[in-house]
Protein backbone atom coordinates (compact mmCIF):
# COMPACT_ATOMS: atom_id res chain seq x y z
CA UNK A 1 0.00 0.00 0.00
CA UNK A 2 2.78 2.45 0.92
CA UNK A 3 4.62 1.82 -2.37
CA UNK A 4 1.40 2.42 -4.32
CA UNK A 5 0.87 5.66 -2.41
CA UNK A 6 4.39 6.87 -3.21
CA UNK A 7 3.98 6.06 -6.90
CA UNK A 8 0.59 7.78 -7.01
CA UNK A 9 2.01 10.87 -5.28
CA UNK A 10 4.91 11.00 -7.72
CA UNK A 11 2.56 10.72 -10.68
CA UNK A 12 0.41 13.53 -9.27
CA UNK A 13 3.48 15.74 -8.84
CA UNK A 14 4.56 15.10 -12.44
CA UNK A 15 1.05 15.81 -13.70
CA UNK A 16 0.86 19.07 -11.74
CA UNK A 17 4.30 20.13 -13.00
CA UNK A 18 3.25 19.44 -16.59
CA UNK A 19 0.06 21.43 -16.12
CA UNK A 20 1.97 24.34 -14.64
CA UNK A 21 4.31 24.38 -17.63
CA UNK A 22 1.43 24.06 -20.08
CA UNK A 23 -0.42 27.08 -18.70
CA UNK A 24 2.46 29.41 -19.67
CA UNK A 25 1.38 31.90 -16.98
CA UNK A 26 3.10 33.40 -13.98
CA UNK A 27 2.89 36.30 -11.53
CA UNK A 28 4.40 39.26 -13.41
CA UNK A 29 3.60 42.11 -11.04
CA UNK A 30 2.45 42.93 -7.51
CA UNK A 31 0.46 46.09 -6.81
CA UNK A 32 0.73 47.25 -3.20
CA UNK A 33 -2.30 48.77 -1.47
CA UNK A 34 -3.57 49.56 2.02
CA UNK A 35 -4.13 46.77 4.54
CA UNK A 36 -7.58 45.33 5.22
CA UNK A 37 -9.93 42.57 4.18
CA UNK A 38 -11.26 41.96 0.69
CA UNK A 39 -13.95 39.99 -1.10
CA UNK A 40 -15.32 39.99 -4.67
CA UNK A 41 -13.41 41.55 -7.55
CA UNK A 42 -15.00 42.78 -10.79
CA UNK A 43 -14.07 44.80 -13.83
CA UNK A 44 -16.19 47.88 -14.47
CA UNK A 45 -18.68 47.73 -17.36
CA UNK A 46 -16.49 50.01 -19.49
CA UNK A 47 -13.47 47.75 -18.94
CA UNK A 48 -11.34 50.53 -17.48
CA UNK A 49 -11.32 49.85 -13.74
CA UNK A 50 -10.82 46.92 -11.43
CA UNK A 51 -13.29 47.10 -8.53
CA UNK A 52 -12.05 45.44 -5.34
CA UNK A 53 -14.51 45.21 -2.44
CA UNK A 54 -12.67 45.89 0.81
CA UNK A 55 -13.51 45.95 4.50
CA UNK A 56 -13.55 49.77 4.34
CA UNK A 57 -15.08 50.40 0.91
CA UNK A 58 -14.34 49.97 -2.77
CA UNK A 59 -10.76 50.17 -4.00
CA UNK A 60 -10.08 50.63 -7.72
CA UNK A 61 -7.13 50.00 -9.99
CA UNK A 62 -6.88 51.77 -13.34
CA UNK A 63 -6.28 48.86 -15.74
CA UNK A 64 -4.37 51.06 -18.21
CA UNK A 65 -1.99 52.77 -15.77
CA UNK A 66 -2.07 50.59 -12.65
CA UNK A 67 -2.96 53.62 -10.50
CA UNK A 68 -4.66 52.69 -7.23
CA UNK A 69 -7.53 54.59 -5.62
CA UNK A 70 -7.77 53.01 -2.15
CA UNK A 71 -11.20 54.51 -1.37
CA UNK A 72 -13.33 55.30 -4.40
CA UNK A 73 -16.32 54.47 -2.19
CA UNK A 74 -16.18 54.78 1.58
CA UNK A 75 -18.23 52.00 3.18
CA UNK A 76 -17.93 49.15 5.66
CA UNK A 77 -17.76 45.39 5.07
CA UNK A 78 -18.40 45.50 1.34
CA UNK A 79 -18.73 42.39 -0.80
CA UNK A 80 -19.90 42.67 -4.42
CA UNK A 81 -19.33 45.77 -6.59
CA UNK A 82 -20.58 46.27 -10.17
CA UNK A 83 -21.25 49.17 -12.52
CA UNK A 84 -24.13 49.66 -14.96
CA UNK A 85 -23.21 49.73 -18.69
CA UNK A 86 -23.79 53.09 -20.36
CA UNK A 87 -24.34 54.74 -17.00
CA UNK A 88 -22.41 56.50 -14.24
CA UNK A 89 -24.08 54.33 -11.59
CA UNK A 90 -22.31 51.66 -9.60
CA UNK A 91 -23.47 49.43 -6.77
CA UNK A 92 -21.72 47.74 -3.86
CA UNK A 93 -23.27 45.45 -1.25
CA UNK A 94 -22.53 46.05 2.42
CA UNK A 95 -23.41 43.89 5.39
CA UNK A 96 -22.98 46.93 7.63
CA UNK A 97 -25.67 48.87 5.75
CA UNK A 98 -27.82 45.76 5.27
CA UNK A 99 -28.21 46.30 1.57
CA UNK A 100 -26.84 48.01 -1.49
CA UNK A 101 -25.11 51.35 -1.83
CA UNK A 102 -25.52 53.04 -5.22
CA UNK A 103 -22.65 55.35 -6.07
CA UNK A 104 -21.38 57.62 -8.81
CA UNK A 105 -18.71 55.59 -10.60
CA UNK A 106 -16.63 58.69 -11.29
CA UNK A 107 -16.58 60.38 -7.91
CA UNK A 108 -17.54 57.50 -5.62
CA UNK A 109 -20.22 59.60 -3.96
CA UNK A 110 -23.03 57.45 -2.53
CA UNK A 111 -26.37 58.45 -4.08
CA UNK A 112 -28.67 55.85 -2.49
CA UNK A 113 -28.68 53.39 0.41
CA UNK A 114 -31.20 50.61 -0.27
CA UNK A 115 -31.97 48.00 2.39
CA UNK A 116 -32.23 44.46 1.02
CA UNK A 117 -31.59 41.99 3.84
CA UNK A 118 -29.37 40.92 6.71
CA UNK A 119 -26.39 39.61 4.71
CA UNK A 120 -26.14 41.08 1.19
CA UNK A 121 -23.25 39.44 -0.60
CA UNK A 122 -22.72 38.86 -4.33
CA UNK A 123 -23.88 41.44 -6.88
CA UNK A 124 -24.71 41.27 -10.59
CA UNK A 125 -26.28 43.32 -13.38
CA UNK A 126 -28.88 41.80 -15.71
CA UNK A 127 -28.83 43.55 -19.11
CA UNK A 128 -32.11 41.94 -20.20
CA UNK A 129 -34.17 43.64 -17.48
CA UNK A 130 -31.81 46.47 -16.57
CA UNK A 131 -31.91 45.38 -12.94
CA UNK A 132 -29.10 45.28 -10.40
CA UNK A 133 -29.23 42.06 -8.37
CA UNK A 134 -28.22 41.47 -4.76
CA UNK A 135 -27.76 37.92 -3.44
CA UNK A 136 -28.35 37.43 0.28
CA UNK A 137 -26.12 34.92 2.08
CA UNK A 138 -28.49 34.50 5.04
CA UNK A 139 -31.58 33.11 3.35
CA UNK A 140 -32.96 36.47 2.24
CA UNK A 141 -33.25 35.62 -1.45
CA UNK A 142 -32.45 38.04 -4.25
CA UNK A 143 -33.23 41.76 -4.27
CA UNK A 144 -33.85 43.63 -7.53
CA UNK A 145 -32.78 47.26 -7.69
CA UNK A 146 -33.71 49.66 -10.47
CA UNK A 147 -30.64 51.83 -11.16
CA UNK A 148 -32.75 54.44 -12.98
CA UNK A 149 -35.14 55.11 -10.10
CA UNK A 150 -32.61 54.05 -7.44
CA UNK A 151 -35.27 52.03 -5.65
CA UNK A 152 -35.97 48.44 -4.62
CA UNK A 153 -37.93 46.82 -7.47
CA UNK A 154 -38.87 43.56 -5.77
CA UNK A 155 -37.47 40.36 -4.32
CA UNK A 156 -37.15 36.75 -5.44
CA UNK A 157 -37.44 34.23 -2.60
CA UNK A 158 -34.70 31.59 -2.74
CA UNK A 159 -34.06 29.41 0.30
CA UNK A 160 -30.48 29.04 1.43
CA UNK A 161 -27.18 30.90 1.62
CA UNK A 162 -26.69 32.51 -1.79
CA UNK A 163 -23.20 32.98 -3.14
CA UNK A 164 -21.81 33.95 -6.56
CA UNK A 165 -24.12 34.59 -9.51
CA UNK A 166 -23.93 34.65 -13.30
CA UNK A 167 -26.33 36.03 -15.93
CA UNK A 168 -26.78 34.88 -19.52
CA UNK A 169 -27.78 38.31 -20.86
CA UNK A 170 -31.21 37.00 -21.84
CA UNK A 171 -32.93 37.29 -18.48
CA UNK A 172 -31.77 34.10 -16.76
CA UNK A 173 -29.78 34.27 -13.53
CA UNK A 174 -27.77 31.39 -12.06
CA UNK A 175 -26.85 31.42 -8.37
CA UNK A 176 -24.85 29.02 -6.21
CA UNK A 177 -26.69 27.99 -3.02
CA UNK A 178 -23.80 27.39 -0.67
CA UNK A 179 -25.44 25.46 2.16
CA UNK A 180 -27.43 23.15 -0.11
CA UNK A 181 -24.87 22.23 -2.78
CA UNK A 182 -27.23 23.47 -5.47
CA UNK A 183 -27.55 25.90 -8.35
CA UNK A 184 -30.69 28.03 -8.59
CA UNK A 185 -31.94 28.93 -12.08
CA UNK A 186 -34.03 32.10 -12.03
CA UNK A 187 -36.19 34.02 -14.48
CA UNK A 188 -35.46 37.60 -13.46
CA UNK A 189 -38.42 39.24 -15.25
CA UNK A 190 -40.89 36.78 -13.72
CA UNK A 191 -39.13 36.96 -10.36
CA UNK A 192 -39.35 33.17 -10.20
CA UNK A 193 -37.12 30.16 -9.60
CA UNK A 194 -37.28 27.98 -12.73
CA UNK A 195 -35.48 24.96 -11.31
CA UNK A 196 -32.79 23.80 -8.89
CA UNK A 197 -29.76 21.87 -10.09
CA UNK A 198 -28.14 19.47 -7.64
CA UNK A 199 -24.34 19.74 -7.66
CA UNK A 200 -23.58 16.16 -6.63
CA UNK A 201 -20.27 15.87 -4.79
CA UNK A 202 -19.92 19.64 -4.37
CA UNK A 203 -19.58 21.02 -0.85
CA UNK A 204 -20.32 24.72 -0.27
CA UNK A 205 -20.28 25.97 -3.88
CA UNK A 206 -18.97 29.53 -3.93
CA UNK A 207 -17.49 30.88 -7.15
CA UNK A 208 -19.52 30.62 -10.36
CA UNK A 209 -19.06 31.49 -14.04
CA UNK A 210 -21.07 30.96 -17.22
CA UNK A 211 -19.15 30.43 -20.45
CA UNK A 212 -20.31 31.70 -23.82
CA UNK A 213 -20.68 28.06 -24.90
CA UNK A 214 -23.35 27.64 -22.22
CA UNK A 215 -21.50 25.81 -19.45
CA UNK A 216 -21.58 26.70 -15.76
CA UNK A 217 -18.50 26.21 -13.59
CA UNK A 218 -19.05 26.06 -9.81
CA UNK A 219 -16.08 26.07 -7.43
CA UNK A 220 -16.60 23.77 -4.44
CA UNK A 221 -14.97 23.97 -1.02
CA UNK A 222 -13.97 20.29 -1.16
CA UNK A 223 -11.43 20.79 -3.96
CA UNK A 224 -13.61 20.28 -7.01
CA UNK A 225 -15.11 22.44 -9.73
CA UNK A 226 -18.34 21.07 -11.18
CA UNK A 227 -19.26 21.69 -14.81
CA UNK A 228 -22.97 21.88 -15.67
CA UNK A 229 -24.67 22.34 -19.03
CA UNK A 230 -26.85 25.41 -18.39
CA UNK A 231 -29.56 24.43 -20.87
CA UNK A 232 -30.21 20.93 -19.54
CA UNK A 233 -28.83 21.11 -16.02
CA UNK A 234 -26.72 17.99 -16.68
CA UNK A 235 -23.53 17.56 -14.69
CA UNK A 236 -20.83 16.98 -17.32
CA UNK A 237 -17.42 17.20 -15.69
CA UNK A 238 -15.48 17.39 -12.44
CA UNK A 239 -12.24 19.40 -12.36
CA UNK A 240 -9.80 18.99 -9.47
CA UNK A 241 -8.83 22.35 -7.94
CA UNK A 242 -7.03 23.48 -4.79
CA UNK A 243 -8.31 24.33 -1.32
CA UNK A 244 -10.37 27.35 -0.24
CA UNK A 245 -11.76 28.53 -3.59
CA UNK A 246 -14.00 31.60 -3.58
CA UNK A 247 -14.34 32.61 -7.23
CA UNK A 248 -14.40 31.42 -10.82
CA UNK A 249 -12.83 33.99 -13.13
CA UNK A 250 -14.00 33.92 -16.75
CA UNK A 251 -12.06 35.39 -19.68
CA UNK A 252 -14.48 35.10 -22.59
CA UNK A 253 -12.26 36.66 -25.29
CA UNK A 254 -9.62 33.95 -24.70
CA UNK A 255 -11.96 31.07 -23.81
CA UNK A 256 -10.34 30.52 -20.44
CA UNK A 257 -11.56 30.29 -16.87
CA UNK A 258 -9.55 30.38 -13.66
CA UNK A 259 -10.17 29.19 -10.11
CA UNK A 260 -7.98 30.85 -7.46
CA UNK A 261 -7.58 28.89 -4.25
CA UNK A 262 -6.38 30.66 -1.13
CA UNK A 263 -5.60 27.57 0.88
CA UNK A 264 -2.69 26.48 -1.29
CA UNK A 265 -1.92 29.63 -3.32
CA UNK A 266 -2.82 28.10 -6.68
CA UNK A 267 -4.69 29.22 -9.79
CA UNK A 268 -6.29 26.41 -11.80
CA UNK A 269 -6.44 27.23 -15.52
CA UNK A 270 -9.47 25.88 -17.40
CA UNK A 271 -9.97 25.65 -21.16
CA UNK A 272 -13.55 26.65 -22.08
CA UNK A 273 -13.55 26.21 -25.87
CA UNK A 274 -15.83 23.21 -25.33
CA UNK A 275 -16.82 21.36 -22.17
CA UNK A 276 -14.50 23.03 -19.60
CA UNK A 277 -11.40 21.06 -18.61
CA UNK A 278 -8.32 21.82 -16.54
CA UNK A 279 -5.16 22.61 -18.53
CA UNK A 280 -2.78 24.19 -16.03
CA UNK A 281 -1.94 25.29 -12.51
CA UNK A 282 -0.17 28.56 -11.67
CA UNK A 283 1.53 29.15 -8.32
CA UNK A 284 0.19 32.38 -6.78
CA UNK A 285 0.01 33.11 -3.04
CA UNK A 286 -1.85 31.68 -0.08
CA UNK A 287 -4.90 33.78 0.70
CA UNK A 288 -5.51 34.80 -2.92
CA UNK A 289 -8.97 33.32 -3.41
CA UNK A 290 -10.88 35.89 -5.52
CA UNK A 291 -10.06 37.85 -8.65
CA UNK A 292 -11.05 39.07 -12.09
CA UNK A 293 -9.77 39.06 -15.67
CA UNK A 294 -9.00 42.17 -17.73
CA UNK A 295 -10.91 41.47 -20.98
CA UNK A 296 -8.51 43.65 -22.98
CA UNK A 297 -5.23 41.99 -21.95
CA UNK A 298 -6.24 38.68 -20.39
CA UNK A 299 -4.30 39.59 -17.23
CA UNK A 300 -5.68 38.07 -14.02
CA UNK A 301 -5.84 40.23 -10.89
CA UNK A 302 -5.79 38.46 -7.50
CA UNK A 303 -5.88 40.34 -4.18
CA UNK A 304 -4.09 38.75 -1.25
CA UNK A 305 -1.88 39.18 1.77
CA UNK A 306 0.68 37.23 3.77
CA UNK A 307 -0.50 35.74 7.04
CA UNK A 308 1.24 35.02 10.33
CA UNK A 309 0.78 31.57 11.90
CA UNK A 310 -2.57 31.37 13.70
CA UNK A 311 -2.68 31.31 17.48
CA UNK A 312 -4.60 28.48 19.17
CA UNK A 313 -8.31 28.85 18.50
CA UNK A 314 -7.79 31.98 16.40
CA UNK A 315 -7.90 32.76 12.69
CA UNK A 316 -4.56 33.73 11.10
CA UNK A 317 -3.97 37.47 10.92
CA UNK A 318 -2.58 39.33 7.93
CA UNK A 319 0.94 40.67 8.33
CA UNK A 320 0.83 44.50 8.34
CA UNK A 321 1.94 46.04 5.06
CA UNK A 322 1.54 42.80 3.08
CA UNK A 323 -1.70 43.40 1.16
CA UNK A 324 -1.21 43.48 -2.61
CA UNK A 325 -2.89 42.59 -5.86
CA UNK A 326 -1.06 39.96 -7.91
CA UNK A 327 -1.09 40.29 -11.69
CA UNK A 328 -0.90 36.95 -13.48
CA UNK A 329 -0.13 36.86 -17.19
CA UNK A 330 1.67 34.90 -19.85
CA UNK A 331 5.36 34.84 -19.08
CA UNK A 332 6.46 35.27 -22.70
Amino acid sequence: MRRCFIVAAAMLFVAQSALAAESGMTVIKRIAASDGGWDYVNVSADGKMLLVSRSDGVMTIDLATGAVNPHLVAAQRTHGAVTVPGSTIGMVTSTTSGGALLFDAGSGVIVADIKTGSKPDAAAYDPATGMLLVMDNAGGGIALIDPKTKTLAGKIPVAGALESAAVDGKGTLYVNVEDKGELAVIDVARKAVVRMIQLTGCEDPGGLALTKQGYLISACANGHAKVVEAKSGRLLADIVIGSRPDAVIYDGPRDRAYVPTGGDGALTVIDTTGVPSGVGVVSTQKGSRTGAADPATGNIYLPGARFAPAEAGQRPKAIPGSFEVLVVSRSS
